[in-house]
């Protein structure tokens, strides 16, 4: 069995450009100093699985910053559009029959059994979910074993609607959930964090 890929969708850590809605609450300064040290130690957990981690970067132009990703080999430029956009090219960005998985990097409680679950779900349905308590996902996955068209097409980013939206999207497939975990986008998810 092909053991698939796992995308880590990040932004790069450049101060003042990531987790701006967190920074709201808590302090541009906490809030790159979380995003940094989430994003390390999610890629240095995660890389270590049976299956080949990719970082989907933006900007585009991090591709090249190779001091920025010194572990890895394995990069992907997001490139334009929306987050729906930019997730389905990462998606789909291998050959039919390589299962692929998608995550952020903003998780700190995802683990490698988390991933494995997630592909092995996918070894009897097209499609995998990880839900977020706040109504999106945190996973995405597609068994790749056919075309997935538009997955992301109209969905409510930011919402309690996203999930629900993307589900319809793929109603002709046979979805999963897996396990619930949490994104860190603001301060009440950071205060939940650190409780």
């Amino acid at each position: 069995m092909n053991k698939g890929v796992l995308i880590i969708m990040v932004r790069a850590p450049r101060f003042g450009a990531v987790k701006t809605r967190l920074a709201l609450d808590i302090g541009r300064m906490k809030a790159w100093q979380f995003y940094r040290i989430t994003l390390t130690e999610t890629v240095r957990r995660l890389r270590r699985g049976p299956w080949k981690t990719v970082i989907q970067v933006t900007p585009d132009r991090e591709m090249t910053t190779r001091r920025q990703w010194p572990h890895l080999t394995h990069l992907l430029k997001q490139g334009r559009g929306d987050i729906g956009t930019r997730m389905e090219r990462g998606l789909t960005s291998f050959p039919r029959g390589i299962p692929v998985v998608l995550i952020g990097s903003d998780i700190p409680g995802v683990s490698m059994d988390h991933i494995n679950n997630a592909f092995r779900t996918l070894g009897h349905a097209d499609a995998v979910f990880g839900p977020a308590k706040d109504g999106g996902y945190w996973l995405v996955g597609f068994a790749n074993r056919r075309p997935v068209r538009d997955p992301f097409h109209t969905v409510r980013w930011s919402t309690q609607h996203a999930l629900k939206d993307t589900q319809t999207n793929l109603r002709h497939l046979r979805v999963t959930l897996v396990d619930e975990l949490s994104d860190v986008d603001d301060g009440e998810s950071y205060a939940r964090l650190r409780r």
